[in-house]
């Protein structure tokens, strides 16, 4: 019998895995509202691909997905919180405006490497600023879990992986050895 990697489930299922160039590169902005309907074909083949993700796997802490894990270098990314009944959170050209001091540390998987998970350290609340699809401003302040997904897929259009936020000397760890899935992230009241 053989096993499928999770990392070749995710391939498989569409997203770019870790190497490839698109993930290494910075998002092109949409100008909106000139490319409205752009835009609108990015965030519908981002509901498309997180809809067959969720078929295949639980995602209890949330997901997410940035338009460069679907080949696409463009500024878009599609958040669902870890509370199902949440209405998914569309980001267009988003930028971390401010960030708090306070940070905590934990365990993040991705979807273009999703054979380990690593300790990532994050603010505990962000402030974004993305683009309507009218060409207006939104800023909006995400906390915890949220502000720690929504950190994660804009890294992504900057780039960057989570692993470039991992303290030096830490390493990742095989999903085998990952003990949290299945539950939301743990945070003191």
């Amino acid at each position: 019998m053989t096993t499928v990697r999770p990392s070749e489930q995710m391939r498989d299922l569409g997203v770019v895995q870790c190497g490839a160039p698109v993930l290494a590169e910075a998002a092109r902005p949409f100008d909106l509202p000139d490319e409205k309907d752009t835009a609108e074909q990015t965030v519908e083949a981002l509901f498309a691909s997180m809809e067959r993700l969720a078929r295949v796997h639980a995602f209890a802490k949330g997901m997410g997905i940035a338009a460069p894990q679907l080949g696409i270098g463009r500024a878009a990314a599609v958040v669902q919180p870890a509370d199902p009944t949440a209405a998914a959170i569309v980001l267009l050209n988003p930028r971390i405006t401010s960030r708090s001091e306070e940070m905590d540390e934990q365990y993040e998987g991705c979807l273009s490497f999703f054979d380990v998970r690593g300790m990532v350290p994050r603010p505990l609340m962000i402030t974004v600023t993305a683009t309507a699809l009218d060409g207006t401003e939104v800023t909006t302040v995400y906390e915890r879990g949220l502000a720690r997904l929504i950190a994660h897929e804009i890294d992504h259009l900057d780039g960057l992986l989570y692993t470039a936020r991992m303290r030096p000397g830490v390493e990742p760890i095989p999903v085998e050895e990952y003990r949290q899935t299945g539950r939301a992230w743990a945070y003191e009241q």
